[in-house]
């Protein structure tokens, strides 16, 4: 990835419930890049801008598929990476309606401007006084726990087991996930599952090692959220797989 650079800043303590991390992506060359994004169960806030373009401002929602995107030459990209408790204690809302899609948001959302493209720490720090304006008094206790138990198995947990931990029926636990982020909770945590997998395959551990049941299940998983098999993920191609290219080999 000689013409992309690509840093990543990791969010305080305060707002960690709340923030994965903080990432910027830089097409420094000036040819346009494809690249595929792979589902990885975030919430993204990204501002990006290409030359001569105006800033734009997006969220996502959940991806059940990998997208194919063009990256514009010299697009600069600064993101924010959620976790779900954000969905319903920092935005307030749902993303239901955006699962494999993502909405605009005003340019001047959070009072976010072009200015804040110039320097990547400035804007984490901007970023995260912002959220912590926007931090809960409280969170359900329930709905922390859940999504502990989802991040800190990544994800290789099952409904039954969440919903026993927690003391939420996995009725309730689906309704809640299918109303607020237009997905299943299992359906999600198979993504985190894969999601995590991302550093065995770029290490060519090219086997299950995240609870799946068999060489097959992991194979058609990976399949199925990537469209390509492990060992095409592990080759990567002219870096297209954006995640992949990112990470450094141990």
């Amino acid at each position: 990835m000689t013409s992309i650079a690509y840093k990543t800043i990791q969010p305080d303590n305060a707002i960690k419930a709340f923030v994965e991390n903080f990432w910027c992506l830089h097409n420094n060359s000036d040819e346009d890049k494809e690249m595929i994004i792979l589902p990885d169960g975030r919430v993204d806030l990204t501002l990006f801008k290409a030359d001569a373009e105006s800033l734009q401002i997006i969220r996502s929602g959940i991806e059940t598929y990998p997208d194919r995107v063009i990256l514009k030459a010299h697009t600069l990209i600064f993101s924010i990476s959620f976790k779900l408790t954000a969905v319903e204690y920092i935005f307030k809302d749902s993303i239901a309606e955006y699962l494999d899609y993502a909405e605009f948001l005003p340019h001047d959302y959070w009072s976010f401007n072009e200015n804040d493209l110039k320097d990547f720490d400035s804007f984490c720090l901007k970023a995260s006084n912002k959220i912590k304006e926007l931090l809960p008094k409280d969170v359900d206790n329930r709905k922390q726990k859940l999504f502990d138990l989802i991040y800190a198995t990544n994800g290789a947990i099952t409904v039954q087991e969440i919903s026993e931990k927690v003391s939420w029926s996995a009725r309730q636990i689906n309704r809640y996930f299918n109303q607020r982020f237009g997905i299943s909770l299992k359906t999600y945590c198979k993504i985190i599952r894969f999601r995590s997998s991302f550093q065995h395959i770029k290490d060519g551990k090219l086997f299950p090692e995240e609870n799946f049941s068999d060489q097959s299940h992991f194979i058609k998983e990976v399949k199925k959220l990537s469209g390509v098999s492990p060992k095409d993920l592990k080759i990567n191609k002219n870096d297209r797989f954006i995640q992949f290219s990112t990470l450094r080999s141990k």
